[in-house]
């Protein structure tokens, strides 16, 4: 375990970074690949135009998110807020972002912001479970000690090693990484093709996420809080209650509406 891949003199490339440029490569095959399915009328550069921007507010709103929950040491240390190489980035952030960022762009040309989220889930976990490769190479989202034989003892001058030096700890973005694949099985191969309302797969996406997210922070040892309680569990729960109020009330499983204009291709 290494946060650097190689150096070749000042240039570092960094797993944390290269899982990302990954992330956006695959996710972008995979998110072309359904816009073509779905028939959604857009263009090969507005949907890398769509991507760029929704990865770029993805950034700005992980980091931002992070930031203010650990404000304390960012006012005393500025120059560290955009050091993002450095780890500190929040998905529930990112998601707030992104997702905002991704609704200005296709509300302003008329594309259906549900059909295109569809489009988009299984490449966003997929996406997570890159970057949470990322996390363990770089030695940060990690767990709490553990006893457990597959317990892992992370390297001096990483982040879990200079907090927890010479001691097993729950691999915890291991246990995420496994969770976040097993979710994008189920969307990719057992849900995508399925003719559902538009959105259902994106709140799947949402409801098993907030689900895996909530058992794995149990075992997080640099959770965010808020007071008492981690705040990425308040938040999974706040926002599954929230998506399956709105998977009951719009009853999203049924057939889509074939109103829409929406062609799916098999």
């Amino acid at each position: 375990m290494h946060p650097i891949l190689f150096e070749f003199g000042p240039i570092q490339i960094r797993f944390y970074g290269l899982m990302y440029v990954i992330a956006i490569l695959v996710g972008s095959i995979l998110i072309k690949k359904e816009v073509r399915r779905k028939d959604i009328k857009m263009t090969e550069d507005d949907v890398m135009n769509f991507i760029l921007w929704s990865v770029l507010g993805g950034i700005v709103g992980a980091r931002m998110y992070y930031v203010v929950f650990n404000w304390s040491y960012y006012f005393a240390n500025p120059k560290e807020i955009p050091a993002v190489w450095h780890g500190g980035l929040a998905i529930h952030g990112g998601l707030i972002g992104g997702i905002l960022v991704a609704y200005l762009y296709l509300n302003r040309r008329e594309i259906s912001f549900w059909s295109m989220t569809d489009c988009v889930a299984p490449a966003l976990i997929l996406g997570q479970t890159f970057g949470r490769f990322g996390n363990f190479m770089n030695g940060d989202a990690h767990g709490r000690p553990t006893t457990m034989p597959w317990g892992i003892i992370f390297p001096p001058g990483s982040i879990a090693g200079t907090e927890f030096p010479d001691t097993p700890l729950h691999p915890t973005m291991l246990y995420e990484m496994a969770i976040n694949l097993l979710i994008f099985l189920v969307l990719w191969f057992g849900l995508r093709k399925r003719r559902c309302k538009n959105g259902f797969i994106f709140a799947m996406y949402v409801m098993l996420y907030s689900f895996g997210r909530f058992v794995v922070e149990s075992f997080r040892a640099d959770s965010l809080m808020m007071g008492p309680f981690k705040a990425a569990q308040v938040v999974s729960i706040v926002i599954a209650v929230v998506v399956l109020g709105a998977i009951m009330k719009g009853k999203m499983w049924q057939p889509l509406n074939q109103e829409s204009g929406i062609r799916i291709k098999k």
